[in-house]
């Protein structure tokens, strides 16, 4: 019989724990390349506690649990978890290594899973853990799969050949440049375990993990050019063997632990932020000696070929498209207040589906009515969804991966517009029109930025946030991450973010090449919520008169209008409106001729009423 409440889930663990003589257990969000996305078989916190944000872990004990999530979730995870099974704790000022040290007992053994958990957080917990008398102990075989029943199967999704003339570079050239570098700091192999590395590494892609086009597979490249490719043999096909070439080892993905004892006396390379301690345990069981740095593809997957931008603006024009046609869709059936959240992301896809080259949507779809937008990472479901009301906000923050003959490219939009009411008199309040404009004014501010070589992130976020902090607000995400080609929405090390808390800043310079979001917010808790979100791409900029040195710009990426009916233009200075205006009619001349070819008139008409000058 199937375990159906999360309190028989949670006593069925901690049952399965007594038998293995473990005190307690660490339950994270995770799989074994530490994704950002996991497949249905990794959602353990999710079946345990019925938690269904995208970052969060647990930590149990045989009398007490918590469950610990950032500010993102705060509302969320009350609404989905039971208070009487888990506390509610927040992250950075709480975590699962304090918690524990706080509540277990002196001997008591605490359970991890070693394929879930990176070596940092394995020594941080030890430590935490051996000052109270405790200790950190990795289990065999992860104890919730023992009593998850009806627990998923893995995907066994094919890998498919990313085309070289997507990937702009291929993948012995890739490959080499790896060795290289392993030459230039004296190491013999690298571990990459990232999926969106080994995709990258290898020109493939896959269908493994919702959202991102990856195939589950590990990979160990040595200093001669060679590798080895664990990855299952269904996954396989012919021209996927005959793309790798003789310099590839195939190896079934199950062989990859015994793979790493092997290795023998070498020096070998691992990411801390992305290879798994039970990686680094196999290694250095074998005699291997690791080595902690950046995985090498990162910086170089980063930094777009020409292929990839171009692909890039392709997939944008597509969905920039796709997204102007659920937009009129919006501005004509929202007021009769019979549209409501899901409606609205079903409808969104269907645009976009009409495309054949969508592999997948990037994320799930920000489908966010009223007070819902005031949730930056809110997810609708059935239990959450709402009508969209007339006379509110509506915020929509979506994305798609294209795949096809003219390129390949990952996107990533978000709009928010006033939906009216069937008589046309409800309008925005003078508040809304306040904080739009103002975040309008941050979003312009980082599109029209030039900065030397050098530059990070943390120091440009400040020109987006400066007009909101006018009148005391401001927003608790980053202004900008990183975003692969046909890989990861979501991607380093590039990020615009302030340099300090929970959602952290970064150091990275930003350099030519690199794609970034741009998408301040502001959020006014059970209200409404603002956000406006282009992709930008980053280039060098001539200046007359510079000083010497390198300067940088940002291309934009995203063309579909901004709702101007929540624009206070009296706020705006005259170059923000020219900037306005510019950006209209560069999206009346991008997605006109698209629109047209779809015979949709009612998105032609709302292209043309929404890029007329300010």
């Amino acid at each position: 019989m199937l375990m159906q409440t999360h309190e028989a889930r949670l006593s069925a663990l901690r049952e399965e724990l007594k038998k293995r003589g473990l005190d307690g257990f660490c339950v994270p969000i995770a799989d074994a390349h530490m994704s950002e996305y996991v497949g249905e078989d990794a959602q353990r916190l999710r079946w345990l506690t019925g938690f269904g944000g995208s970052a969060g872990s647990a930590a149990v004990l045989l009398d007490k649990a918590a469950i610990f999530v950032d500010g993102r979730y705060t509302v969320q995870v009350r609404d989905q978890v039971e208070e009487r099974l888990f506390e509610y704790r927040g992250v950075p000022k709480d975590s699962p290594a304090a918690w524990l040290a706080r509540n277990a007992q002196e001997g008591a053994k605490i359970g991890y899973d070693a394929w879930l958990a990176t070596p940092g957080w394995v020594r941080s917990t030890t430590a935490a853990l051996e000052k109270v008398g405790a200790k950190l102990v990795a289990v065999e075989g992860n104890p919730i799969d023992a009593v998850w029943q009806d627990q998923p199967a893995q995907s066994d999704a094919a890998a498919r050949v990313h085309a070289d003339e997507h990937a702009g570079r291929n993948a012995q050239d890739k490959r080499q440049a790896i060795a290289d570098w392993l030459t230039e700091e004296k190491l013999d192999a690298v571990v990459l375990s990232a999926l969106d590395s080994v995709g990258w590494a290898f020109n493939i892609r896959g269908a493994d993990i919702a959202h991102t086009p990856v195939a589950m597979a590990f990979a160990l490249v040595s200093q001669d050019g060679t590798a080895q490719l664990f990855i299952d043999e269904n996954k396989v096909s012919p021209e996927l063997k005959q793309h790798l070439g003789n310099a590839v080892s195939i190896r079934p993905r199950a062989e990859f632990e015994t793979a790493l004892g092997e290795v023998g006396d070498k020096r070998i390379a691992l990411d801390p932020e992305y290879g798994v301690a039970a990686i680094a345990q196999a290694l250095e069981a074998g005699g291997a000696k690791v080595v902690e740095t950046r995985d090498p593809t990162i910086l170089p997957r980063a930094i777009k070929n020409e292929a990839e931008i171009d692909g890039h603006r392709d997939a944008q024009a597509r969905d920039g498209a796709a997204v102007s046609r659920f937009l009129a869709w919006v501005e004509a059936e929202a007021p009769s207040g019979e549209i409501d959240e899901l409606t609205a992301a079903a409808k969104l896809l269907e645009f976009r589906s009409v495309d054949g080259d969508l592999k997948d949507t990037s994320f799930d779809t920000i489908s966010a009515a009223a007070g819902h937008a005031a949730l930056p990472h809110y997810k609708v479901d059935e239990d959450s969804n709402i009508t969209i009301p007339p006379g509110s906000i509506f915020l929509c923050d979506s994305g798609g991966q294209y795949i096809g003959e003219t390129g390949a490219g990952t996107t990533d939009i978000t709009r928010t517009v006033w939906v009216g009411s069937k008589d046309g008199d409800a309008q925005p309040t003078p508040e809304m029109k306040d904080r739009f404009t103002r975040v309008l004014k941050g979003h312009i501010a980082i599109a029209q930025a030039i900065f030397p070589e050098g530059t990070t992130g943390g120091q440009l976020d400040t020109l987006a946030r400066h007009a909101l902090w006018q009148v005391g607000c401001d927003y608790a995400h980053g202004t900008g991450h990183g975003v692969g080609s046909a890989l990861g929405v979501h991607e380093g090390p590039q990020r615009i973010a302030k340099t300090t808390g929970s959602q952290g800043g970064t150091t990275e310079p930003l350099a030519a090449g690199m794609i970034c979001s741009n998408e301040p917010g502001y959020y006014k808790a059970g209200e409404f919520g603002i956000r406006i979100e282009n992709l930008v791409l980053i280039e060098e900029r001539q200046i007359e008169g510079a000083d010497e040195g390198t300067w940088f710009g940002f291309e934009n990426l995203t063309w579909v209008p901004i709702d101007r009916t929540l624009i206070d233009v009296d706020l705006l200075t005259p170059e923000e409106r020219d900037w306005v205006d510019h950006y209209h009619a560069c999206c009346r001349e991008i997605l006109g001729a698209r629109l047209a070819q779809t015979g949709d008139t009612q998105a032609t008409d709302w292209l043309e009423r929404h890029t007329q000058p300010l």
